[in-house]
């Protein structure tokens, strides 16, 4: 079996970590098949495909193309709506130069099945007639998207079937795609690198310029890319509220991460969030650490994790790798999050968007260790039984063996 997989970036976010586990998984199989990777940008991606032993090719998306994406389009007024349609227009003939390329690759790399990672890939894949079944992986939920959903359902005629990385984003798939055939996979995260182990909070004030801070300090943290909705803002804000109910608690507070992809105006800058934190008088109390490509040490240095987007989350990988860790989570409960966690159990749970509620929850991994302990302990335990890459690449080969039966 050829197994083609797409990619529209070259950078390492939640959807390409899980790319990675799958590919890592599908080489090590008894009888392996030939793993081939177009990424639509060199970058850690295509460095750590490579290294797998994945034939890769980056075929670059030019700015224009690269920076498309309807999100922007949430709630735009004619304005946005302008903009978006003009940098459309810009990106047409790169689109059509970049279907060329993707069409000559296709037809060198002969693959048995294509497995697309990405929205704009799906797209590409749809209007390329790769010759081969194509798998759309949905990482994010279509019906938010104005434009794309309207143009994915046409484009599905083209795709044999989709995995959708929780139950949430599937239902969501279901209503969009039509007759696509949508399966529902939990994302796996290797429990080897993510795993308990000895903290050094001191480091992560280095990481973070911070000075020492004292012994019995905690500290809690939240690790996502700088997207507007993974909920910065909500955790400062509660992180103010905390200091506010409890100043005499040793606390600190830890925003993990970066701008990383490139569609405009989706995503803060991190003068923004510093701004915010010495508005909130939180500027000797939080420290700002650049996103890590190895962030399994972060998560252990940290007591407790948060996860605070403000939009239902598709899946949340952050929640799984830090559970992985033994760490205690709090989790921002919609969507693909709510289906990670049994709150009280191996986390504790708020809702989206709740600053008191988040600070309530941060109040008790604060004043109570040993709930912190306890919420770790069954976290590990979770991610064992139901987390593990290995069950999750099981599981789409599964898809794979469907789509090429004919039973999708």
């Amino acid at each position: 079996m050829r197994l083609l997989f797409l990619s529209p970036v070259g950078v390492v976010g939640g959807a390409e970590r899980t790319l990675l586990d799958l590919l890592d998984c599908l080489r090590r199989a008894p009888e392996a098949p030939w793993l081939g990777l177009i990424a639509g940008a060199e970058g850690p991606l295509t460095e750590q495909a490579r290294a797998l032993g994945v034939e890769t090719l980056a075929l670059p998306l030019s700015a224009a193309l690269a920076s498309l994406g309807d999100s922007q389009l949430r709630g735009a007024g004619a304005g946005r709506s302008l903009r978006f349609g003009t940098t459309l227009a810009r990106a047409t003939p790169a689109a059509a130069a970049h279907l060329l390329a993707l069409q000559r690759a296709l037809r060198r790399f002969r693959p048995t099945l294509v497995h697309s990672n990405g929205l704009k890939t799906h797209l590409l894949s749809a209007l390329c007639a790769p010759g081969a079944p194509v798998v759309w992986h949905l990482h994010d939920f279509l019906g938010e998207r104005p434009l794309l959903r309207r143009v994915l359902r046409l484009a599905g005629v083209r795709a044999a079937a989709a995995i959708a990385n929780s139950a949430a984003v599937a239902e969501d798939a279901r209503h969009v795609l039509g007759r696509v055939p949508v399966h529902p996979v939990h994302n796996g995260v290797d429990t080897e690198r993510f795993s308990p182990g000895p903290a050094s909070g001191g480091w992560l004030d280095t990481l973070a310029g911070l000075p020492p801070a004292p012994e019995d300090t905690v500290r809690l943290g939240l690790v996502a890319t700088y997207a507007r909705w993974k909920g910065q803002e909500v955790f400062l804000q509660a992180a103010a509220r905390l200091r506010a109910l409890h100043p005499s608690h040793a606390v600190r507070f830890y925003v993990v991460g970066s701008p990383v992809y490139r569609t405009p105006g989706s995503q803060y800058a991190e003068a923004e969030l510093r701004a915010t934190a010495h508005a909130l008088g939180l500027e000797a109390h939080v420290g700002f650490i650049p996103f890590q490509s190895e962030p399994a040490p972060i998560y252990r240095a940290l007591d407790g994790v948060v996860h605070a987007s403000t939009r239902p989350e598709p899946f949340g990988m952050t929640i799984v790798e830090a559970m992985s860790c033994a760490r205690a989570v709090v989790v921002s409960a919609a969507g693909g999050a709510a289906e990670l966690v049994r709150p009280g159990h191996d986390a504790l749970a708020f809702t989206p968007g709740d600053v008191e509620g988040l600070a309530g929850a941060m109040a008790r991994l604060v004043r109570e260790p040993e709930l912190r302990a306890r919420l770790g302990q069954e976290a590990r335990r979770s991610v064992l039984a139901r987390f593990t890459r290995e069950r999750y690449a099981a599981q789409v080969q599964d898809v794979y063996a469907r789509v090429l039966g004919g039973r999708a």
